[in-house]
């Protein structure tokens, strides 16, 4: 028998027993959609977090700061120290200090970050308004004074002055930095404007030290370490930490989150597997079906020359199709639930204010495991019915009815 004949004759039952196939096919469809629509819930909820938390720059740098009961401050020679490591590319320092913010005659107690000009990109701050600061304009003298000195503001500050994202970026603001130790002077910043906004429940604005008179004995609260790559940042962190210093790195979050990630994603597998079961014992059941009722055509087909070999083959191939359709129907439906999820999700984020998101992702690979996963379901499913249906006598075949 050739492989055309085998072709036809194993795909005969999609327009022959057209419900039941389609049940078939459904039910699988259902299985692996489930265990899709699961998944991706886990995979979209995973970059959703990774990408609050933590930008490009963010992963390679060492956040260090300072061992106040070891006496180790991050103070300019420090800093400097820092610079000498191998595989260091720079250094972004930054101070923190609490302050008094004012926009038109209100004034609010707030927390400033003074930070020089490369900080804010590695701190992986995220905008909901406006924009970053533009490092090359804050370092450059002769842009500040062309153009007004700007700040970064967070969320949270706009709730306190009753003002939407939106509405805060633009505004004049002035702001006064407390002093850090008693005794100690104000420091008095002049007219700043509102360039952006970041996502933050911290009443927090952000602003360049370049542009204020920092007197040189205050230390540094928090500095970036920028790395050559991945690579050198273990190396880079033992010999800042053998300093006396304490250092951590998002990295390191980043990789606590992947982990329980995955923990989550097998879980969620798991109750898709459920269905996935319950699917294949239908599968594996219509297969059978189908092997008695075409017992006789079986004993025919042996009788005109067909070996064993060729019903083996057909009845693999037909549940083999199957599975495979089971797999394009299950990615089809989980997408679809899994996008119609989402976008009743973000209407009703956009209708309480909030904040859209993708809740759902689906990685080539996984899609591409799906439909191998397919294949081989229905290919196990089908072996037993396919052996049984090759192993029947020719002449008892045709005596069945």
């Amino acid at each position: 028998m050739t492989t055309k004949d085998l072709l036809k004759l194993s795909t005969r039952m999609f327009t022959a027993r057209r419900g039941r196939t389609a049940l078939t096919v459904l039910g699988m469809g259902i299985g692996f959609g489930a265990i899709l629509f699961l998944v991706s819930l886990g995979y979209g909820l995973q970059n959703a977090l990774l990408q609050t938390i933590t930008s490009s720059g963010a992963l390679t740098a060492l956040d260090v700061a300072p061992n106040e009961q070891d006496g180790k401050f991050l103070t300019a020679a420090a800093v400097e120290e820092i610079k000498k490591i191998d595989g260091v590319d720079g250094v972004e320092t930054s101070y923190n200090f609490n302050a008094r913010l004012k926009i038109g005659d209100t004034g609010s107690d707030a927390r400033a970050v003074i930070a020089s000009p490369g900080y804010l990109e590695l701190e992986g701050l995220k905008i909901a308004a406006g924009k970053l600061l533009d490092p090359l304009r804050q370092s450059s003298s002769e842009a500040s004074k062309k153009n007004p000195k700007e700040i970064l503001a967070s969320s949270a500050i706009g709730k306190v002055f009753g003002k939407n994202p939106k509405d805060l970026v633009g505004q004049k603001v002035s702001f006064s930095l407390l002093p850090a130790s008693p005794g100690g002077a104000n420091i008095d910043a002049g007219d700043y404007v509102i360039a952006g906004v970041t996502e933050s429940e911290d009443t927090v604005f952000y602003a360049v030290a370049d542009e204020l008179n920092i007197p040189a004995d205050i230390p540094f609260a928090k500095v970036k370490v920028k790395c050559n790559s991945g690579d050198v940042m273990s190396t880079a962190r033992d010999v800042i930490s053998q300093k006396g210093f304490s250092v951590s790195s998002l990295s390191e979050t980043v990789a606590e989150v992947n982990k329980l990630f995955r923990v989550v994603n097998i879980v969620l597998s798991l109750f898709g597997i459920v269905t996935l079961a319950v699917s294949s014992i239908g599968m594996f059941n219509t297969m059978t079906v189908a092997l008695l009722e075409r017992t006789r055509e079986i004993g025919i087909m042996r009788s005109i020359g067909a070996s064993k070999m060729d019903i083996l083959s057909m009845f693999i191939i037909e549940s083999t199709l199957m599975g495979f359709f089971g797999g394009i129907a299950g990615i089809i439906l989980g997408v679809a639930s899994g996008q119609t999820v989402n976008l009743i999700f973000n209407i009703a984020a956009k209708y309480f204010g909030g904040k859209s998101l993708n809740l759902f992702a689906y990685p080539f690979w996984f899609l591409g495991f799906i439909i191998a996963f397919s294949i081989f379901i229905g290919f196990a499913t089908g072996v037993g019915p396919a052996k049984r249906a090759s192993a029947l006598d020719p002449l008892e075949a045709l005596r069945s009815r």
